[in-house]
């Protein structure tokens, strides 16, 4: 017969209250999920009341330094509905069928292989065509390098059907980026402007920050020859194959921004969207038993009311706290990748969670939770906050960890698209220009960043 023994058993739990749990996930939230979680919160909890709605206010009635939380630091550093109707002979399968094919979106791929279908091609162009468009990704760009899919052989029957399929519908599909998708429209429309392709081939990062004067020189053109041309850029669709996406466009809003202003390193918490939250003072007096109640309610309504202000309370202060966790790692980024912020995306240097805890005192997890899902905008861009965490790149010597992923992505680009002279630079002699500058690399390796830049292999510059 057995015999069961009650035995003592020592252990750790963490074991995390509502609130504290509740503070854990209002510190991974992006702006425009915050947004929505005080929204859900103030519509559950009573005590919690908006003060101020500065969303609905316009940008430029606000002034900048009383919207946003301003640090300081680094001194002197240098984008009809459908209705058909029907034969009321129709039977309702085939009514149910048309308003299931109706709803249904058509594909990008679907969209393309049905023109490709209509075109009087032998079986081998149509082959070279499918596989070209199979190739695209949602925005209508190659996935794999072109001489990866194809033989040297089949060069001239793919460069025939790329032209083909030009023709089609989007137009600007089957290239390398965005900036080759524009250059295409451009030459397919008889209406483009002179100076059009100009812009888009050279002058992008500078159109990007509105110097139309400075293009108007060096093009030496009249300013309002160039802003004709650029009215007509932005009427042009950079990413065409979203046209036929099924998934719904992701807007960002970047949760902090960094600017140069006198020298200095100023970083903005943008707060426009979060509304000013504060405790009722109707609940507030009735958690005080300054309201006149039955003795009978009135400590139930005091508890009530006392429990859902305690609940509001923390509820801001968690908030508070995620806006001085945020603005205190963006700036331990900034220290670090001080480069970067001053001359560019190419000065990326390696960046880890450790890094970046150890410098602002908290946990690796909690540098994880900020940096989800947020963005942090630039002199150079709006970019994840997360991309400022790189590994780093074997170099020559000892000096090799100081090239991040990024930062040899940049070099790659810079190394095709600055120097004309070499934009048939092979893969081999990509990596074995890097290798002069420090950083060691293998052919396949510069293979996969040029494709994750979105830059045509040899075969097609």
């Amino acid at each position: 017969m057995q015999y069961q023994k009650p035995v003592l058993i020592q252990e750790q739990r963490l074991k995390l209250s509502p609130q504290m749990l509740q503070s854990i996930q209002l510190m991974a939230l992006p702006i425009t999920e915050l947004k929505l979680r005080i929204a859900e919160e103030i519509e559950r909890n009573p005590a919690l009341e908006v003060l101020e709605d500065r969303s609905q206010v316009s940008y430029d009635e606000i002034d900048h330094s009383t919207r946003s939380e301003e640090y300081d630091f680094f001194e002197n550093s240098s984008d009809p509905g459908y209705s058909e109707s029907y034969d009321s002979e129709a039977s309702d399968a085939k009514q149910k069928f048309l308003e299931g094919a109706i709803a249904r979106s058509e594909s990008l791929h679907d969209h393309l292989l049905w023109q490709l279908r209509l075109q009087p091609l032998d079986k081998e162009d149509f082959a070279v065509g499918e596989k070209l468009i199979l190739n695209l990704d949602d925005n209508g760009f190659h996935i794999e390098p072109i001489e990866e899919l194809f033989q040297d052989s089949e060069r001239q029957r793919v460069r025939r059907m790329i032209a083909l399929i030009h023709e089609f519908e989007p137009t600007g599909i089957c290239v390398a980026d965005f900036r080759e998708s524009l250059l295409l429209q451009i030459s397919l429309d008889p209406e483009a402007p002179p100076y059009a392709d100009d812009i888009v081939a050279d002058y992008l990062p500078a159109l990007e920050k509105n110097r139309i004067q400075e293009i108007a020189r060096d093009l030496s053109v009249s300013v309002q020859e160039i802003e004709e041309a650029v009215a007509f850029i932005r009427r042009l669709t950079p990413f065409p194959g979203r046209l036929y996406s099924n998934e719904t466009p992701h807007y960002v809003v970047p949760d902090v921004s960094v600017r140069l202003e006198e020298g200095e390193f100023k970083i903005y918490l943008n707060d426009i969207e979060i509304p000013v939250l504060g405790i009722s003072a109707f609940y507030a007096g009735l958690q005080n038993g300054k309201k006149h109640h039955t003795a009978e309610h009135e400590k139930s309504a005091q508890k009530f009311a006392g429990d859902h202000v305690r609940e509001a309370e923390w509820f801001i202060n968690s908030i508070r706290q995620r806006n001085r966790s945020l603005m205190k790692i963006a700036k331990a980024i900034i220290e670090f990748q001080r480069d970067f912020f001053l001359k560019g995306p190419k000065y990326l240097v390696p960046l880890t969670l450790k890094d970046i805890a150890e410098e602002v005192s908290v946990h690796e997890t909690t540098v994880s939770r900020i940096a989800n899902a947020k963005y942090m905008q630039t002199e150079w861009g709006i970019y994840p906050i997360k991309y400022f965490f790189t590994n780093s790149i074997s170099g020559a010597g000892s000096s090799g960890s100081r090239f991040s992923k990024e930062g040899v992505k940049e070099m790659i680009r810079e190394i095709l698209e600055n120097d004309t002279g070499k934009k048939r630079l092979s893969d081999q002699k990509i990596s074995n220009l890097l290798k002069e500058k420090g950083v060691s690399i293998a052919r396949r390796t510069v293979a996969k960043y040029r494709n994750e830049l979105n830059i045509d292999s040899s075969f097609d510059r």
